[in-house]
This record gives C-alpha cells, sequence and structure tokens, in this order.
C-alpha cells in the first residue's frame, strides 16, 4: 500500500461518458465546466484546445491528450476561433460531416467522469486547469489511449465495466505525470518520496482507528522525535497530528456520504474514543456536527 493508492482506492472513477467522433473542418464544440474532469485525445488529424484564451490553445496531434478540471468551459476545435465552437448538444447532434476514411476528416476521443467525494475532489483540485500529455509512441498512456478506442469501436457486454477500469489506469498515470513537475501537486505526493515519512504516512493510512502518537510515529520512521516533527512539518506544512486529524474527518466525511455506518461505528473507525469526541472534533473543524453536515451535502 502506498499513499497514492489510498487516495485512489477511495476516489475510484466511475460513470465513464465517451464520444468518439469524426469531423471535417471547420469544426469545434464547446464542453461546459460542470463537468468534473475531462479528457480529449485526437487518433487522426489535430485539434487545438482551450480554456477562455484562444491565443494560448494547445494543438494536439495523434496521441497526445489533455485533461479539463470543470470550473470553466473550454473548448475544441480544428482552429482555435471560438466562433465555429458549437454546444456539445448542438455539435453531437447535427453531426459533423465526416467518416472515417476521409483523409481530411479529424478522428478524436472525447471523455468525461467523476470522482467520488471528497478525496476525489482532493485529487483533481493538486492538477492544473489544463493538463497536455504528450507520449512517446509506445508510452503507457499512449497504450491505454490506444485501449480506450478500441473498447468503443467494437462495444462488448461490460463494456462500462472496462472503460471505468481504463479511466482509473489512466488516473493514475496521469496524476503521477502532473504530479512530479506540477507546483500545485499535494504535498503528501512528495513527502512519500522519503522512506521514513512513507513508513509514517502509510501508517497513519493504514490504521487512522489507532492512537497514534509523535513518538509512535517517530519510531515507525526510524527518526527521533525531534527530528521526525521538525522533518514531517517541513514537508508537509502541518504537524503530524494535524495531518492525522484531517486525514480521519476525510475518511468521516467519506463514511458519513456512504450513508452505512453509524456515528459510533465512524467515530470507532476513525480512533475516537467515543461518538461525542469524535462530534466535538468534527464541528470544531468542519463547522457542523457531523449529522447536519450529512443532511446538507447528501442531495
Amino acid at each position: 500500500m502506498d499513499v497514492l493508492h489510498d487516495y485512489l482506492v477511495r476516489a475510484r472513477a466511475s460513470g465513464a461518458v465517451f464520444a468518439r467522433s469524426v469531423a471535417r473542418p471547420p469544426w469545434g464544440l464547446t464542453l461546459p465546466g460542470s463537468i468534473q474532469l475531462s479528457l480529449h485525445t485526437v487518433l487522426r488529424g489535430h485539434a487545438w484546445v482551450w480554456l477562455d484564451d484562444p491565443a494560448r490553445a494547445e494543438r494536439l496531434l495523434p496521441g497526445d491528450l489533455a485533461i479539463i478540471v470543470g470550473g470553466q468551459d473550454h473548448h475544441i476545435a480544428d482552429e482555435p476561433d471560438p466562433g465555429r465552437c458549437l454546444t456539445h448538444e448542438e455539435f453531437w447532434t447535427a453531426g459533423t460531416g465526416g467518416d472515417a476514411d476521409d483523409p481530411q476528416a479529424a478522428v478524436f476521443l472525447c471523455g468525461a467522469y467523476r470522482l467520488a467525494g471528497d478525496v476525489g475532489r482532493s485529487l483533481i483540485q493538486a492538477l492544473p486547469p489544463m493538463l497536455v500529455i504528450r507520449p512517446a509512441a509506445h508510452d503507457q498512456v499512449h497504450d491505454v489511449v490506444a485501449l480506450i478506442s478500441r473498447e468503443l469501436t467494437h462495444q462488448a457486454p461490460g463494456g462500462q465495466t472496462v472503460l471505468d477500469r481504463l479511466l482509473d489506469v489512466l488516473l493514475v498515470l496521469v496524476l503521477r505525470s502532473s504530479y512530479q513537475t506540477s507546483p500545485t501537486a499535494p504535498r503528501w505526493y512528495h513527502a512519500a518520496e522519503d522512506p521514513r515519512l512513507n513508513r509514517a504516512l502509510q501508517a497513519m493510512h493504514q490504521h487512522p482507528e489507532h492512537a497514534w502518537t509523535v513518538p509512535q510515529l517517530a519510531q515507525v520512521s526510524a527518526m527521533s522525535r525531534p527530528a521526525f516533527a521538525r522533518t514531517f512539518e517541513r514537508a508537509l506544512g502541518q504537524p503530524p497530528m494535524r495531518y492525522l486529524t484531517d486525514w480521519r474527518l476525510t475518511l468521516a466525511r467519506e463514511y458519513l456520504l456512504a450513508g452505512d455506518l453509524t456515528i459510533e461505528q465512524i467515530a470507532h473507525r476513525t480512533g475516537y474514543s467515543s461518538p461525542n469526541a469524535f462530534a466535538a472534533t468534527f464541528r470544531r473543524h468542519i463547522g457542523l456536527p457531523p449529522g447536519r453536515w450529512r443532511q446538507q451535502t447528501t442531495p
């Protein structure tokens, strides 16, 4: 188990919606910012993708992958020209005038998917608004995109499950690529590269119900207490006990939204001695009692 794995298990992608399009120039479409995470890749020809400024558009060639985080509308077209962009409903209703054998037509995939709960949102928020990956011919990202394309072209029973699982793999590869270089990467991602801190992070993630103390975590990390506390806070920007509280409350919110556990069970799983102790901590950090938070948050 590693920390990224723990986040991803709790934020599994689901409900993948893909469209494979063939479009002859001129063509373009606008996709709404309400889509939590969008994916675009070109199989043949080219496409331009941009957010609000066409002057900053990125050109996608076959195999390139663009990931767009929700929040604002974005555009994809054969040229960076907003005037030719239809809404996605208009685009797929009207047809695009091309076929798969037309050498002038672009063939591209558009995908949209969601991740569950606070954990999923935290992973997405650590990505830049638009990320373009240009993999080599036999890169893992390239191979996964090719599998998605084949699954869409040759539909078979269980196709949605296959797409969801391929999205899981693609998401891991995208997050790795982004987090390695992005200044917005979660601090725990780079902290986990230190084997000593990684052991402490894994201990907290694997056993959040344990009554951890700083000396115990220092022992797990094979460091002295002062050195561990100092190194942890420098790497993660917060003391170990605050990180542990934040992680426990993240898990608590996931359990509350799932609705399968009682408050007493959630308190036990997140390391609190009683429902009252859990509720007091939850209210102090979140601003509402657990039950009321669940009522206000659940659709």
